[in-house]
């Protein structure tokens, strides 16, 4: 955007977007450095320590139904689903994003997994996993498909509250299928984290870039 000087202006929007790119980023260095290469465990002990008391089976059931929608089985055809819908309605260039976002942002979290190799946290409630743990999969992966329909929401020609109820529940849901990774022992709290800041980062990174990729494509 220009000013009447001629200028570049650089939107508010733009800088905490940017800011927050940064800081997301940031975040997820911090985790990786100080948590999983120099092994620093006192933070997820301590939030392993204060969740034990809510480990009674119907908060273990509650927060087993919750991880499902963090899950490939769940994620996989709701992004099938998503993508045909968005064609069918005749956008057929966001359907491709969303499958772009999706595959992209998979491939990601296999080279970090592998790449740091974290070993799950020992004794999960429920069964026993034998994939790497940093970082979660199901936090980064969920935030990432809860912000997509977000987006999509506010294009949708809805009444403003219906947008806003939405945009709560996906976020609500996001951010309890994070919690659920660590009430079940699958994660550590420093994998969770690590999974919503990188989460945040790419999906600002992704939507950036589309933006001014469609602006030359015009």
């Amino acid at each position: 955007m220009e000013d009447k000087n001629g200028k570049v202006a650089i939107s508010g929007k733009l800088i905490s977007a940017l800011l927050l790119f940064i800081i997301s980023l940031f975040f997820f260095s911090i985790i990786s450095q100080e948590v999983v290469l120099e092994k620093e465990d006192w933070f997820d002990k301590t939030v392993f320590d204060y969740l034990r008391t809510y480990s009674s089976p119907f908060n273990i059931d509650l927060f087993n139904f919750f991880t499902f929608f963090g899950s490939s089985t769940f994620l996989f055809p709701a992004y099938i689903i998503l993508i045909i819908l968005l064609i069918y309605k005749n956008q057929k260039s966001d359907a491709i994003d969303v499958a772009i976002l999706g595959i992209t942002s998979t491939l990601l979290l296999y080279i970090l997994k592998i790449s740091f190799a974290r070993a799950r946290p020992d004794f999960p409630l429920l069964r026993q996993l034998s994939s790497y743990s940093f970082p979660s999969g199901h936090t980064l992966s969920s935030f990432i498909f809860f912000s997509v329909l977000v987006v999509e929401v506010w294009k949708f020609e809805i009444d403003k509250k219906w947008k806003i109820s939405l945009t709560v529940l996906f976020i609500f849901l996001s951010l309890t299928v994070a919690l659920s990774r660590i009430v079940l022992r699958y994660h550590y709290a420093s994998d969770v984290l690590a999974g919503l800041s990188l989460g945040i980062a790419y999906v600002l990174l992704f939507f950036w870039l589309r933006k001014k990729w469609r602006k030359t494509s015009l």
